[in-house]
């Protein structure tokens, strides 16, 4: 019976289905033909867009492990297949085979803004960030603002892993342990919107030491999950994929470049702009001084349960 097969891994999953089929596929083909053979039943964890995480999965395990058991084939699209494998069609069979669209998930009913406990809870737990959310709507319309004001914004106190006597050391000196985080949020994320996306993240995080680009959809074509990590590598910008289905399943896709110094030309211009992000600074000074984070003051971090249930059942 298929209900008594073992549980499988994303990675275990594509070499089933490739094994089987014989051929190069490509990410969409392996989860579509995943999901015909009833496979998708078998994933330890699937979360809401699985096609987009087995197209970054076996992205990354190609370009980074020497040991996968994965080779690219091809582009445009790419196709994956097993070391080794003997039926490889060649270049013309390939280009006559069925093209699948990248995948992004059918319209949605959430909104966007539906996506900040998601990544309040991960920026919380993952990166140890405690986040504001930034309303627009109350900034200055001023036309040098425009992309500048991050989606949420967050900061890191390594008060609970420095000992006290090196944290107060570091304000004397003047070495101020804080991290600051820019966050943009999008719901989808795939070639349509990738450039403007992109590079307003790029504008709204060149003050921060990390800058990130968030999503709950991302495509899985493996031509765009390579041009993410190439203006990824280019702009220090990090990827996260939130999976609002199963929020500890999210994660960063590609990690941002540190930058060891704030932009306090820019940081002025975003407070004198926006009222928010003055609090935000005034709230992480204070808790810095009295060594202490008032949690109330950031945007709360709900547990799991409860963090699913702030997006109904009909919007998924």
């Amino acid at each position: 019976m298929e209900n008594r097969m073992k549980q499988l891994t994303f990675i275990e999953l594509a070499k089933k289905v490739i094994a089987e089929q014989q051929k190069p596929m490509t990410s969409d083909e392996i989860w579509k033909t995943a999901v015909e053979m009833g496979y998708d039943k078998l994933l330890l964890t699937k979360g809401k867009t699985p096609w987009a995480t087995l197209g970054a999965r076996l992205f990354v395990m190609v370009r980074d492990d020497k040991d996968s058991p994965f080779e690219k084939i091809g582009a445009r699209p790419a196709r994956f297949a097993l070391k080794g494998q003997t039926k490889i069609p060649d270049q013309d069979s390939l280009v006559k085979t069925e093209i699948i669209q990248p995948t992004l998930q059918k319209e949605s009913g959430y909104d966007e803004k539906d996506l900040h406990p998601f990544l309040a809870y991960y920026a919380n737990s993952f990166l140890g960030a405690h986040t504001k959310t930034i309303n627009h709507q109350k900034s200055e319309k001023k036309a040098f603002g425009e992309w500048i004001h991050p989606d949420m914004v967050g900061c890191y106190f390594p008060l609970k892993e420095w000992e006290t006597e090196v944290f107060d050391l570091s304000q004397t000196i003047g070495g101020v342990p804080l991290k600051l985080f820019s966050f943009e949020l999008k719901k989808k994320l795939g070639f349509s919107n990738l450039r403007e996306a992109f590079f307003q993240t790029v504008s709204n995080s060149s003050w921060a030491n990390e800058g990130y680009l968030v999503a709950a959809e991302i495509s899985s074509d493996t031509d765009f999950v390579e041009e993410l990590r190439r203006l990824s590598s280019s702009f220090g910008i990090g990827v996260i994929h939130l999976d609002i289905s199963d929020p500890g399943a999210s994660s960063v896709l590609f990690q941002p470049k540190t930058k060891e110094i704030i932009d306090w030309e820019t940081v002025n211009k975003l407070a004198a702009m926006n009222k928010e992000v003055r609090g935000f600074l005034k709230r992480v000074k204070n808790d810095f001084v009295n060594k202490e984070i008032i949690k109330e003051q950031y945007d709360a971090v709900l547990e799991v349960e409860l963090l699913i249930k702030t997006i109904k059942p009909q919007q998924l």
